[in-house]
């Protein structure tokens, strides 16, 4: 009878017919939550309905870019391409802690596919997983950020002149189309359209090459750099003097390797490499009190 019983009450579970009162900690009042058995016949919790709201909640004030999943395209991959693009405009700000739930809830996935694509994002230190399992972009320190700064002068000068060869007037015609929609980025003070036209401009240049290698390289460095250049695109005005793209495109249309290399390494060097260490640091530090705010809200 017993064990009739016992099956029975499993049963009523599974269909949710069955409610249960548990304590979250000593001396808090009692929540309800509900129970349902997994395919392996485990019981298991779902969530209570405050803290799914609270899911919610953070999600929308995270705001990820959700890209159209392309025609036999994993939910994996999908979710790797939304974080990596999230990354590499700055949508994801220094020093803002995430949780794998709340990444699933703002992207409407489940965590499986969040998982994989923060271990490939992880391993191209976009991002670090912390040992609370908070998702957080990695630290930057000034050394750091020269050093990839000098890196992608070398990288994007090397690809610029592979690709010079291959320019032609339909690649002229939509990099200075590029260009135009940047400087029209800017006036708007609209920063993540600026910062993912302004890749396109450089990843239109360097695609001219066939079996172009460099490109996945100077992505990486992009992808680490990418939270971190809305502090120097806030003061483009006081740096960024002369157009050195209109110089780039003179260069191509010219095809002129030494004028083209002068272009790509100011254009890098006007553009983010006046940020220093107090920026740095001040900018981890705020993103840092706008989330402690947001929790306490």
């Amino acid at each position: 009878m017993a064990t009739f019983f016992w099956f029975l009450q499993r049963y009523l579970v599974r269909l949710n017919v069955i409610k249960r009162y548990v304590k979250v900690k000593p001396g808090q009042v009692l929540k309800r939550e509900y129970e349902k058995m997994d395919v392996k016949g485990r019981v298991v919790r779902l969530q209570s309905r405050q803290h799914r709201e609270g899911l919610r909640k953070l999600a929308k004030s995270l705001d990820l870019p959700l890209l159209p999943r392309a025609e036999k395209e994993t939910a994996s991959q999908n979710v790797y391409r939304c974080l990596r693009h999230a990354v590499m405009i700055g949508r994801i700000p220094p020093g803002r802690a995430l949780t794998i739930r709340e990444i699933a809830e703002a992207l409407n996935v489940s965590m499986m596919p969040v998982r994989e694509a923060l271990r490939l994002l992880s391993a191209e230190r976009a991002l670090e997983v912390r040992d609370n399992r908070r998702v957080q972009v990695p630290n930057m320190t000034a050394s750091r950020f020269r050093e990839l700064c000098e890196l992608r002068i070398v990288l994007e000068t090397h690809a610029a002149l592979g690709a010079l060869p291959y320019i032609k007037a339909e690649h002229l015609a939509e990099i200075e189309k590029i260009d135009r929609q940047i400087d029209e980025a800017n006036l708007r003070s609209d920063f993540e359209r600026a910062i993912a036209l302004n890749q396109d401009f450089h990843r239109t240049i360097y695609l001219a090459k066939p079996d172009q290698e460099s490109l996945p390289l100077i992505e990486s460095v992009w992808l680490q750099l990418g939270p971190f250049i809305r502090i120097a695109l806030s003061r483009l005005d006081d740096y960024y003097r002369i157009d050195r793209h209109a110089e780039a495109v003179s260069a191509l249309r010219r095809q002129d390797p030494i004028g083209l290399r002068v272009a790509i390494e100011a254009d890098v060097r006007d553009g983010i490499m006046h940020v220093g260490a107090e920026d740095l640091l001040n900018a981890h530090l705020g993103m840092m009190r706008v989330g402690h705010h947001a929790k306490r809200g």
